[in-house]
């Protein structure tokens, strides 16, 4: 029993080793892409904002901040067009009607915004953001525990990525997500290196083409 226990321990240690390594790398490759404020903030020609859950018709208090930032982006003329990436996968879950309602209530014009009804999670965005709407440049808005990990899996398909910091005020839970964050960066580091692909592709959007704003134009 002993040595069952022994081996067990050792298992565990050379995880958290990997673990604790890992985000080591990727944090030390992304954190100076990482933005606070539009002072020197580059320009791009596409913001991403990642889906953060909605209650009912309303974001959530993550999410609401991700589209306060990207429309203060779009405001400042620090990006052109928006892609919306988030969960549209039942009925009574929809992310992104939400999101792209918000942004036209908050003054976005809708041939601005593009919407990407598969990102399921922040892997396959990056993922279709290439292979789907060719995008080579991206801005990344998100809160700052999760914008080291949207860039590194850019980065490493191959769009030149900097991340806008949404973070504003409190936020319910941020310690829980910041270390859950340590295991989805360990995941996508392995995701990167198995070119994972994510279940819903579908047909390429022309990002420099007409919006897909709208409803019907689900893919």
């Amino acid at each position: 029993m002993k040595k069952y226990f022994k081996i067990f321990v050792y298992l565990v240690i050379i995880g958290l080793v990997a673990v604790v390594s890992v985000n080591w790398y990727v944090k030390s490759k992304t954190k100076t892409h990482i933005y606070n404020s539009l002072k020197k903030f580059p320009k791009n020609d596409v913001g991403i904002i990642f889906g953060a859950g909605i209650n009912g018709d309303q974001p959530s208090k993550y999410l609401k901040d991700r589209l306060d930032a990207g429309i203060l982006l779009y405001k400042a003329n620090r990006i052109n067009k928006i892609l919306l990436s988030g969960d549209n996968g039942r009925d009574e879950y929809d992310e992104l009607t939400v999101m792209k309602k918000y942004c036209f209530n908050h003054g976005v014009d809708t041939t601005k915004i593009f919407i990407d009804y598969a990102g399921f999670d922040t892997y396959s965005t990056m993922y279709r953001a290439k292979h789907i709407f060719n995008i080579k440049k991206a801005t990344l808005i998100s809160q700052q525990y999760h914008l080291n990990r949207a860039i590194y899996i850019g980065q490493k398909l191959g769009i030149r990525s900097v991340g806008y910091s949404a973070n504003s005020g409190e936020y319910r839970g941020y310690q829980y997500v910041t270390f859950r964050e340590y295991l989805s960066i360990f995941k996508s580091f392995f995701d990167v290196l198995r070119n994972r692909e994510p279940h819903f592709l579908g047909h390429p959007i022309d990002i420099n083409g007409a919006s897909n704003y709208s409803k019907d134009d689900k893919r």
